[in-house]
């Protein structure tokens, strides 16, 4: 099988030892996805319907490189700092999943890597194993 990783390029992957993505025949992997800008700064640190946004953003981007859409995703992790603000980062990730329809669980977590993360989000798709 062969296996393929999306890089974003930041100084974490190489000392954490982590890839933006792997894809491994038809299966694609995104790693935890938080939103941050192209300088590493936390967007919109005070909305969480704004960074499910960005997020979700970051996850197409990770799942075009590796040869796959939004479209292939069957599966979502939501880690969220307060879980009451379920409802604007489910009206988010509605928009961009509403008739794609992944698996989804959304968990309450004490702290994310910055204090100004809201969300973090995982996500599994399944694609055409022919990239």
């Amino acid at each position: 099988m062969d296996r393929y990783t999306v890089s974003s390029g930041t100084e974490w992957e190489s000392t954490v030892g982590y890839s933006r993505a792997v894809r491994a025949g038809s299966q694609i992997h995104v790693a935890g996805t938080t939103a941050t800008d192209e300088d590493g700064n936390v967007v919109a640190p005070d909305d969480p319907y704004r960074q499910t946004e960005r997020a979700l953003e970051l996850v197409a981007d990770a799942l075009e490189e590796a040869g796959a859409g939004l479209e292939d995703v069957v599966r979502t992790r939501i880690y969220v700092t307060d879980i009451d603000d379920w409802e604007a980062i489910g009206r988010a990730h509605g928009e961009v999943f509403g008739d794609i329809r992944p698996a989804t669980s959304m968990v309450e977590v004490q702290r994310l890597i910055g204090p100004d993360h809201r969300v973090e989000i995982e996500a599994v798709a399944i694609a055409d194993d022919g990239r």
